[in-house]
This record gives C-alpha cells, sequence and structure tokens, in this order.
C-alpha cells in the first residue's frame, strides 16, 4: 500500500510518499511559505531535490502542486494518483477524545475542531491539509494520528493539575504532553533492537531537540511526560522556558507592562537556551562553539538545558521504581554525543557507563552504554512519518 503522509502548518507542509510493504519513502518534500509566495521541495528517493517557486495561496494549490509533483513524467514517484491508496496526517491535539489513530469522519473532524482552543495554531493547519485531501482525492481513506494520543494512557495523578477539579472538568486543563508519535515510535524500537519485550519493559524516551520532551513508559504504555497542556512546559528548549513559576507571567507583565500574551510569546520565542545565552543561538553546535571558546552564558545555557534533562530522567526512574532503558532521539538526541554523555555521567549510581566510541556514532540505532551497565542507554532516530504509515495502515486493515 502506498500512503501519503501529510504534516500541515499553518504555513508549511511536510510530506512523504511511503510503501508500506517495505516501509521504503518513494518522495518526500515540503511546501513553504504558503499564503505569501510559495516555495515546493520535492525529492524523488534516489534524485536530487528540486526546488520550485510557485504561488500558493492556499493550502488547496500547495498540496496540489504536490499530487503534481509526485505524478510528474520526468521525476514521479508513481504514474498515477489512483496509486495512493490512503492518506495519513499528523494532528497535533486530540484532547481527551482520542487515545489512538482513527479514521477520518465527518464526527472525527468536529471533535478535532472542539480542540481547536488548545492548540489555537496547529488543529485549524491540520484540518485544512485534511479538507483539502478531501476535495483533491475524494474517496480516499484518511487516518488522524494524534501527537497526544500516546499520553493518554497517564493516571490521573500524573496529569492533574494542583487547581480546583472544575476548571479540569468544564476547561480540559490538564496536562497532555506532545511529541507523542515520536515516543510511541522510539519506545517500541528500543525494546525490539535490544531484544526485550515491550510488555515487560520500563523505557525512558528523551525527545530532545528545538523542542524537547521526555517521556516514562511502563510495559509500552506512557506513565508521564514533560510537556503539559500546551509544549511550554517540562525541559528548557530552543527558545522555550520550559516549566517555572507561574507567577512569573504576572510579574514580567507588569515589569514590561505586556499582557499574558505578550509574556508567553517571550517564554516560548525568545527564552530556553536562546534566551540563557543574551540571544546568541538556539542551535546547539552553535552554543556548543561557544562555550568552548569561553562564552559563560553559552555555557551556563548548555549547563541549564542538560540539568533539566537529567531531573527529569531521576523523578522518571523514581516514578517507575526503576529503569531498563533510557533512548536518545529527535535532533539533539540523535547527533550530539556531548549532551548525551554530560546526561548520562550523573547515572552513575544506576550502573551505567557510556562507551565514547558508540557514543561518536549518527544516524542509525545504537546502543551507547557499555555492556556490562545495568541499564542501556540506546540512540534509536525517530520516524514519526514511518510511524503515521503504521498506524494509517493498521487503522485500515481492521
Amino acid at each position: 500500500m502506498k500512503v501519503l503522509i501529510i504534516n500541515c502548518g499553518s504555513s508549511s507542509l511536510k510530506y512523504q510518499l511511503i510503501d508500506s510493504e517495505t516501509e521504503q519513502v518513494l518522495a518526500k518534500g515540503l511546501c513553504e511559505r504558503i499564503g505569501i509566495d510559495g516555495r515546493l521541495v520535492y525529492q524523488k528517493a534516489g534524485c536530487d531535490k528540486e526546488i520550485t517557486e510557485a504561488s500558493m495561496p492556499t493550502h488547496n494549490e500547495a498540496i496540489a502542486m504536490v499530487l503534481d509533483a509526485l505524478t510528474n513524467d520526468k521525476t514521479g514517484a508513481i504514474s498515477d494518483l489512483k496509486e495512493i491508496e490512503a492518506i495519513g496526517h499528523r494532528v497535533v491535539h486530540g484532547g481527551e477524545k482520542f487515545a489512538s489513530s482513527v479514521l477520518v469522519t465527518d464526527d472525527m473532524i468536529k471533535a478535532v475542531e472542539e480542540c481547536a482552543d488548545l492548540a489555537p495554531l496547529h488543529n485549524p493547519a491540520n484540518l485544512i491539509g485534511i479538507n483539502v485531501c478531501s476535495k483533491l482525492m475524494p474517496g480516499v481513506p484518511q487516518v488522524g494520528v494524534f501527537d497526544t494520543a500516546f499520553h493518554q494512557t497517564m493516571p490521573e495523578k500524573a496529569f492533574k493539575y494542583a487547581i480546583p477539579t472544575e476548571y479540569y472538568e468544564q476547561y480540559g486543563i490538564r496536562k497532555y504532553g506532545f511529541h507523542g508519535t515520536s515516543h510511541s515510535f522510539v519506545s517500541k524500537e528500543a525494546a525490539k533492537f535490544l531484544g526485550k519485550d515491550i510488555n515487560n519493559s520500563k523505557i525512558i524516551v528523551c525527545h530532545l531537540g528545538n523542542g524537547a520532551s521526555i517521556s516514562a513508559v511502563v510495559n509500552g504504555k506512557c506513565v508521564d511526560t514533560s510537556m503539559g497542556l500546551t509544549p511550554l512546559a517540562g525541559l528548557a528548549m530552543g527558545t522555550r522556558s520550559g516549566d517555572l513559576d507561574p507567577s512569573v507571567v504576572e510579574f514580567l507583565g507588569k515589569k514590561l507592562n505586556l499582557d499574558a500574551s505578550g509574556v508567553l510569546n517571550i517564554l516560548n520565542k525568545k527564552s530556553g537556551v536562546f534566551g540563557l545565552s543574551r540571544g546568541l543561538s538556539s542551535d546547539f553546535r552553535d552554543l556548543e562553539a561557544a562555550a568552548e571558546a569561553g562564552n559563560h552564558d553559552a555555557q551556563v545555557a548548555l549547563e541549564v538545558f542538560v540539568y533539566r534533562v537529567v531531573t527529569t530522567i531521576g523523578s522518571y526512574v523514581a516514578a517507575m521504581d526503576g529503569v531498563d532503558t533510557i533512548a536518545f532521539t529527535a535532533g539533539i538526541g540523535e547527533n550530539d554525543g556531548h549532551v548525551r554523555a554530560e546526561v548520562m555521567k550523573n547515572f552513575h549510581y544506576l550502573g551505567i557507563e557510556i562507551d565514547a566510541e558508540k557514543n561518536s556514532i549518527r544516524g542509525e540505532n545504537v546502543k551507547i552504554s557499555t555492556d556490562d551497565s545495568k541499564v542501556d542507554v540506546v540512540v534509536i532516530p525517530t520516524n514519526e512519518e514511518l510511524a503515521i504509515c503504521r498506524d494509517t495502515v493498521a487503522i485500515l486493515s481492521k
């Protein structure tokens, strides 16, 4: 089955065409600057990237261009759109309505619309992708795969905030968590890679990128995660503050003469390691180079990031009463051996030692802990598009 994967943002769209039987990516790319001027990046497997500058007033034109590229006589990955048998969509927020991926129906669309106030920038864009595909490819089944679904197994003690219960009941204010597709994929792949039974396991997944989150996974089910009602909570990130005293919002608002939205804009876009480094960079390569050159702020930014990762892992070890696997993934988790080593040097008490040579390997599944370590530490490259493809096929096979 050939499955088209769509990840729709407010002004961008990422896509992949995957053969579900071989799990080979047949073509991939993205549309940028939708509603501004428009730019299509397309790459068929084994070929160079093609870049086309073209007007994309809406997502309708963007997706139409993607479909044209996929069926292009010269570099198209397929000869006819009829070869696409299913479409899988990333949907950011499913609230408490969705604990798993689901077939797109009118009821599903209505439920996602009702969650829009929880993800006002993402859910409407995700729905645009679904609606446009329905118009351009009528009759092709579509599946929604939710960032929040994997975390719906958290117990109340983990997802409830200590605020009046009626606010949870009336407004749905609770911890939801994000990056769920990645956490689900990586926890399963880590168990498979190590030859462990996922149904008898305690795994901590560290999804460390510009956006970063950690999850505690017991027997394949999430029992806690670091992000909350929104992706702002938890770890210090590229430009996001992560956890802080809520009173900071009021305090900064008064000092800077800003409303809550103005302060939250600072916490989302000007904080994290970017803010700690005085705006030097949110890219860890830049920060590490600056720190080596003696930049104190860059060094502190890295230390704060590592410290938050360490303390979150430690709290989840306690919450799970132990751990047998720690998995690193995403941009930093997969590629930054220095950060991994700095994090793991705090866990000698768990019997963990890191193999420096293996810790330098990039781009593949690898166990970076020594063979005599009591806890396995692995790097597992995430593949959210493949996870969406697998879920789409599974839903349509029922």
